[in-house]
């Protein structure tokens, strides 16, 4: 099956939601569809590469991609994901740029309020436009976090934050980086911050923040990750964590469930079936709004 986001946007609909939920890993074929998107990780981790950057959405959160954005997504094990579309004519005053927000149990309740449920009546226009407009109004006020790797064009910066994404322990300085690209400190230094918008040790910890939310969410150990990383020390590692995001690796999703308590019962249970998406395990919903994944080899 192959996924065609020209079905998003002929949904007629100014706003609608599915989940999908699946045990996987993998990456998502590259697509853009005209409607916006809310991709809301309700378990799991998800990457995602969008607008030039990589985008690590944990539990509990989700990435913002405006309409005609790129976009393509990895995943590394069990995931369930609310799918929310939003008609790009209604997003003026949101973000026009990609963006990592929480999901707050009200407008939690809002993604899944709209999803066309068939063993329910359908639901009336002026509800329907109602709803909608408390979304934007949410979507609005929720505040982004600093979870976003961005990447550079340059060439040099490429290799230099391609080798460091595919091996995030590499504790090589920017000078040792330097003699493997062939540019100066100075030359790195200035390139990551005008491409970027960090310093290459800010940078680095960004890298290493996502590589320990994926990690954390598949329940290794603070111990493990750390060493894996490079760190000295396991305080260490700990106190860059708090450093990035106000809080412990250990606290990080207790407090995200703290913050949204209410658990939700999902109504749509889309399986991948043996080696296929959307094969015979499917539940309710159309497999048209699956995207297709890669499955990596053993």
């Amino acid at each position: 099956m192959t996924f065609d986001p020209s079905a998003i946007d002929e949904v007629s609909r100014p706003a609608f939601s599915f989940i999908t939920e699946t045990s996987f890993i993998g990456e998502t074929e590259p697509h853009r569809h005209g409607k916006a998107q809310l991709l809301y990780v309700m378990s799991g981790v998800l990457t995602m590469r969008a607008a030039g950057g990589v985008w690590t959405v944990p539990p509990n959160c989700a990435l913002w991609i405006p309409g005609g954005v790129p976009h393509s997504g990895r995943v590394a094990g069990h995931i369930k994901i609310g799918n929310l579309y939003v008609d790009a004519k209604l997003t003026g005053g949101l973000k026009d740029e990609c963006g990592i927000l929480f999901v707050q149990p009200f407008l939690r309740e809002l993604i899944f309020r709209l999803e066309p449920r068939p063993d329910s009546p359908e639901m009336e226009p002026g509800r329907i436009h109602r709803l909608v407009g408390v979304l934007l109004d949410e979507l609005r006020a929720a505040p982004l976090e600093p979870i976003h790797l961005p990447m550079p064009t340059d060439r040099r910066l490429q290799r230099l934050t391609e080798a460091m994404v595919a091996e995030p322990g590499l504790r090589f300085t920017i000078d040792e980086w330097g003699a493997r690209v062939g540019a100066s400190n100075r030359t790195l230094s200035r390139l990551f911050q005008r491409e970027t918008g960090m310093s290459f040790l800010r940078w680095r910890q960004q890298l290493h923040i996502g590589v320990a939310l994926q990690r954390l969410a598949a329940g290794q150990f603070v111990t493990v990750i750390a060493g894996d990383l490079g760190y000295e020390s396991v305080s260490a590692f700990i106190a860059m964590f708090r450093r990035m995001l106000g809080t412990t690796p250990t606290r990080y999703f207790s407090d995200q469930m703290q913050a949204s308590p209410h658990r939700l019962e999902i109504t749509a249970d889309w399986r991948m079936g043996p080696g296929e998406a959307g094969g015979p395990d499917r539940g309710k919903g159309s497999a048209s709004n699956l995207v297709l994944f890669r499955r990596e080899p053993n």
